[in-house]
């Protein structure tokens, strides 16, 4: 069975089109999400043939309807879960191949490659990360883009590298700069982005507009070249992945809101977000141990930083290990909306 990480996309014997959303996997499927499907109507082109792209309510709607051998109950994390199985994989798409094939067979013509390999110098140059630790998902990596792509969805490889990464852009943004022989700039994102942004995601009063922005303008996992926009994503590399599907068992047990310290945010930026925490207070809910957070939402990647106070809302999660070892987990960012779920800073503003 291929290794499939984060970010990887899966083409089947049905002629869609998925995305890893998972390093772990059972033995007998790709646990994924469908994102294209084949429709004669749709406004993306590939071979001769169109397809569209489907959100969360559609996916799963599509996939009821017309295949729903691609759905199955997980026992360890005790809910339903889309996943592809191992007999219906005709082509595992990698970012990191995908980019090498646009560097070598780029001759000039094409805007979008041209922005996307002159943010792969950038990240090579300017922060030192090999070619070999570059990536490119979203639509691009199957070759389902648009001709005006929106965005550009650019993957680091390696928690330190992607930390290098964000810390390069954070130093070099808003400046001319040469890299390999070009003079390119990269740009924060302005306010209005954010403002469309903060009205997609922010369903309650979780996160004020000017808590929402502070967060998101801090993070510098965003940004812009030449107008169109790229995210800096996260994903482990093969020997930082060291666990085994069947190693772990989640267990949901309640709700609890607590503060904290942020004691490591190295997985901030990864899928799911991973902080480990020190001081716990359970300010209401299930009193047990928490040890980690963890988010499956982008809202709240890269939201609080080492050595921060937090406050955490979400459900609790008992970890369940093989070996009889147990540890408690709180959960944000069960739902696509993450109402009533939230990780923030306890004192906001900052000082």
């Amino acid at each position: 069975m291929e290794k499939v990480r984060t970010r990887d996309f899966i083409y089947t014997t049905d002629d869609l089109f998925f995305a890893s959303t998972n390093y772990l996997h059972p033995e007998d499927r790709y646990i994924s999400f469908l994102r294209y499907i084949p429709n004669p109507n749709g406004d993306r082109l590939k071979n001769g043939k169109k397809y569209s792209k489907v959100d969360s309510t559609e996916s799963y709607n599509y996939i009821r309807e017309n295949h729903p051998e691609y759905l199955y109950f997980c026992e360890n994390t005790n809910k339903e879960m889309m996943g592809v199985p191992i007999n219906k994989v005709k082509k595992i798409i990698k970012p990191e191949k995908r980019l090498e094939e646009i560097r070598e067979s780029f001759i000039g013509e094409n805007e979008i490659f041209s922005k996307l390999l002159s943010i792969a110098d950038f990240f090579h140059f300017k922060a030192g990360i090999s070619y070999e630790n570059l990536g490119i998902s979203g639509s691009i990596l199957p070759g389902l883009q648009k001709k005006e792509v929106s965005d550009i969805d650019f993957v680091i490889y390696g928690l330190l590298n992607h930390n290098k990464a964000i810390e390069a852009f954070k130093k070099y943004h808003n400046k001319e700069i040469d890299v390999n022989g070009n003079t390119i700039k990269l740009n924060k994102v302005n306010d209005d982005f954010w403002e469309k942004v903060y009205k997609k995601r922010i369903r309650d009063s979780s996160l004020s507009k000017d808590e929402f922005f502070f967060y998101e303008k801090r993070k510098f996992n965003r940004g812009l070249i030449d107008g169109t926009l790229f995210d800096i994503l996260s994903t482990r590399n093969y020997d930082e992945v060291t666990e085994k599907w069947a190693d772990v068992k989640y267990e949901p047990i309640g709700i609890s809101k607590i503060e904290c310290t942020i004691e490591d945010a190295l997985g901030a930026y990864d899928n799911p977000s991973r902080y480990k925490i020190k001081d716990l207070k359970v300010i209401e809910g299930i009193d047990e141990k928490i040890t980690e957070v963890v988010s499956f939402t982008h809202t709240y990647a890269g939201e609080v930083y080492e050595g921060e106070k937090a406050i955490c809302k979400g459900k609790v999660e008992k970890v369940i290990k093989n070996n009889g070892e147990s540890s408690y987990q709180l959960v944000v960012g069960t739902t696509r909306e993450a109402i009533d779920e939230y990780i923030k800073l306890k004192d906001f503003p900052p000082k």
